[in-house]
């Protein structure tokens, strides 16, 4: 599988029309992805570091055409379209609500499969972007603050949220 380089990620987002800010969030995303990935590789997880890398620079992608929930499938479609890994396109189309389950996508008129983090590559990407917003990294406190906020304090993602930090937390503690 051949990714492209963490530059040639880069060169996609401006090529695609997305905002500068998308551009700073994404490239914070994927520092934040790959401290984790590293610390987790420290700890006999094995993780693909730079899957990790690209598919977090390219994971918002989609928000060149939409500033909505549908820019991960759309930004799937996009980096499909490019010929890119399935890996890549899968970060994008699963790192949305830290995952979407079948019955929630199809009330999103989504083609009809889960859209949850399988791989731990896709954890690891789909948690770090939900700790940055812009360009700031968030401790989790404030990210589940934030969720509560923006989509309701009982909205199932932030159920998830909270077990993805729980499975990368446990990973993180986990004896070399």
């Amino acid at each position: 599988m051949r990714l492209p380089s963490r530059e040639e990620a880069i060169k996609m987002l401006m090529e695609s029309g997305c905002t500068p800010g998308v551009i700073l969030h994404s490239l914070t995303v994927s520092q934040l992805a790959v401290e984790i990935a590293d610390k987790l590789s420290r700890r006999g997880v094995k993780v693909n570091r730079q899957l990790v890398e690209v598919g977090a620079i390219l994971h918002d992608i989609g928000r060149s055409k939409t500033s909505t929930v549908h820019h991960g499938v759309i930004g799937a479609k996009m980096l499909r379209d490019r010929g890119l890994p399935e890996p890549v396109a899968l970060i994008a189309e699963r790192h949305v609500g830290c995952g979407i389950p079948r019955e929630e996508a199809k009330r999103l008129g989504w083609p009809d499969k889960n859209y949850s983090p399988e791989t731990i590559e896709e954890k690891i990407v789909a948690y770090a972007d939900k700790l940055v917003k812009g360009g700031k990294k968030l401790t989790i406190k404030t990210a589940i603050r934030n969720m509560e906020r923006e989509l309701g304090a009982d909205h199932p993602a932030i159920k998830r949220m909270l077990n993805l930090h729980e499975e990368i937390s446990g990973l993180l503690r986990k004896n070399p």
